[in-house]
């Protein structure tokens, strides 16, 4: 059973791609089907719309799809479950889906709704941006100007213990 966490990760990769590919095979051509037939729009916004989740779905098949030589898998790829962005990517490709849907069947108009997701990528950009430029990192705890150097000022009642007893800090002693 050597390499079992590897075969297992190429086997969940390869399962999620060919799943999202269906998907986004059957999404597009439902869509296109029904805008022929039912309802006419603008093909342009179609393209441009679209053409983000499909780069974005080459990629993510770039990056995790396992390669290999015979039957020897070379590389399992990257994990397409992992937290950060890749799970942006998939939140891209998911509301382009429920895009095309709504445009399908409400009209063009809900073309405006895959906006949400730039949009938010925006807000946390600005958050990022605001965070480096006010000499703060983002996700850090706040410091208030005189609560922040009284908490650093004030010792525990261990350390203070501690400092009595001659300990500096626990450090170990050789003889």
């Amino acid at each position: 059973m050597a390499n079992k966490a590897s075969k297992s990760l190429a086997r969940q990769n390869s399962a999620t791609l060919n799943r999202t590919h269906l998907t986004t095979l059957c999404i597009h051509l439902i869509f296109i089907l029904y805008r022929l037939l039912f309802r006419r729009g603008s093909i342009i916004k179609y393209i441009l719309l679209s053409l983000p989740s499909l780069l974005i779905e080459f990629y993510l098949e770039r990056l995790g799809r396992p390669v290999y030589r015979g039957t020897e898998m070379i590389k399992p790829g990257e994990d397409l479950a992992a937290k950060g962005l890749t799970e942006y990517l998939w939140d891209i490709v998911y509301s382009t889906w429920i895009v095309l849907g709504l445009v399908a069947v409400v009209g063009e108009w809900a073309w405006w709704a895959g906006l949400v997701v730039p949009a938010y990528a925006a807000y946390l950009a600005w958050g990022l941006y605001k965070g480096f430029m006010g000499g703060q990192m983002p996700g850090m705890p706040q410091m208030g100007g005189a609560e922040g150097q009284e908490q650093q000022g004030e010792k525990s009642k261990r350390q203070a213990k501690m400092e009595g007893r001659g300990d500096r800090g626990g450090k170990v002693r050789y003889r």
